[in-house]
C-alpha cells in the first residue's frame, strides 16, 4: 500500500473529430512515460465503458516537485502538443488519515 504522496485524479475527454484508436494508443503511451518518470509510482488510465472518449487518469507522485516536474517531461509535452483530447478537470488528493 502507497505511504503519503501527491494523488491526481484527472478526467480526459477525447475530442470529437479525433479518432479513438488514435487517441486509445496515445494515452497508452504516455501511461508508460509517466510511470517511468522519477517520482511517480503510478499512472493509470481508465475508460469509461458508457462513453468510451472519457478516461480518467489515476497518478501518485512522491511529492509536489516530482508532479511539477512531469510537465517537463518530453512525453507529457508530446501528449498535451497532439491536442488528441482536452482535461475536463483534476484533483489533488492525498491518503484519508487517521483522526487524532
Amino acid at each position: 500500500m502507497f505511504e503519503q504522496g501527491l494523488f491526481i485524479t484527472a478526467e480526459l475527454q477525447v475530442k470529437p473529430d479525433i479518432d479513438l484508436d488514435t487517441a486509445v494508443a496515445a494515452i497508452h503511451s504516455f501511461c508508460e512515460g509517466m510511470n517511468s518518470e522519477k517520482g511517480c509510482s503510478m499512472a493509470l488510465p481508465l475508460q469509461d465503458r458508457e462513453n468510451p472518449r472519457r478516461f480518467i487518469f489515476w497518478e501518485r507522485y512522491e511529492d509536489k516537485a516530482a508532479f511539477e516536474q512531469h510537465f517537463q517531461a518530453e512525453h507529457t509535452q508530446k501528449f498535451i502538443q497532439s491536442g488528441l483530447t482536452e482535461l475536463v478537470q483534476a484533483f489533488e488528493t492525498q491518503l484519508l488519515t487517521e483522526l487524532k
